[in-house]
């Protein structure tokens, strides 16, 4: 009898970016490509940081959308776990992209928010009248499948964005299929960890939405879309 040969794997930690306000004390929405972390934002990334320093994880591959929020949010998970690694810019992994709300008609703007991430999402739906799910995935999927194709590396981080991270998770959860779960939640700074074999097909989802420092999610029942609304009538311009 052949001797049964355990399958190597490499891991994959897939972060959300640390907390941030996207409107200021007057109620002005900040340019989300350069909005910065909130002091809660901070301490989140700075908890992930001291989680991977107590398991003694070691990465050797960072990547990041470039967007200031992933990148700080990596620079401190960096600093946090005691590694110095040059980031890396992956632009296609820039969170999905939004159209004008004030193009969307009013008696739409609720189920634009609220809806658009129900269950397993179409891949025609658009978000916030902007970017339609399949081109979402058309951008997010071939950089993965190009990560993966490295052979150089055992071990990576990638801080980037709910809804790309909700494309990545959704492609693994079915094996390496098209899909899109609205309904995983991402929390700020929370941790995803991805098993990857050498077969297209072989994923192992290992843990989802780990978010140090508060993993058990004891204060938050709200999507990230139910906030947003919230903040959007609080600060929309009144006719």
């Amino acid at each position: 009898m052949t001797e049964y040969q355990l399958p190597a794997r490499r891991r994959l930690y897939v972060m959300r970016h640390g907390d941030v306000t996207y409107f200021d004390e007057t109620g002005r929405a900040i340019d989300p490509d350069t909005v910065p972390l909130n002091e809660n934002g901070r301490a989140q990334a700075t908890a992930a940081g001291a989680a991977f320093a107590l398991q003694g994880v070691r990465f050797d591959r960072v990547i990041v959308s470039g967007l200031r929020r992933t990148v700080e949010t990596a620079q401190r998970v960096l600093a946090a776990s005691g590694q110095s690694i040059e980031l890396e810019v992956q632009s296609a992994w820039e969170e999905i992209r939004g159209g004008r709300l004030a193009a969307i008609p009013p008696a739409e703007v609720e189920n634009a928010f609220l809806r658009v991430f129900d269950g397993i999402v179409p891949e025609d739906t658009r978000f916030l009248g902007g970017e339609t799910i399949g081109e979402l995935l058309n951008r997010v999927l071939p950089p993965l499948d190009a990560l993966r194709a490295d052979l150089t590396w055992d071990s990576a981080l990638l801080v980037l964005h709910g809804g790309v991270n909700c494309a990545i998770l959704s492609h693994a959860i079915t094996a390496g299929g098209r899909a899109f779960f609205g309904h995983l939640a991402q929390a700020t700074g929370c941790i995803n960890a991805l098993d990857v074999g050498a077969a297209p097909r072989d994923w192992v989802v290992r843990m989802l939405n780990y978010a140090p420092p508060s993993p058990l999610h004891r204060d938050t029942r709200n999507t990230t879309m139910e906030m947003l609304y919230a903040q959007y009538l609080r600060y929309r311009p009144r006719g």
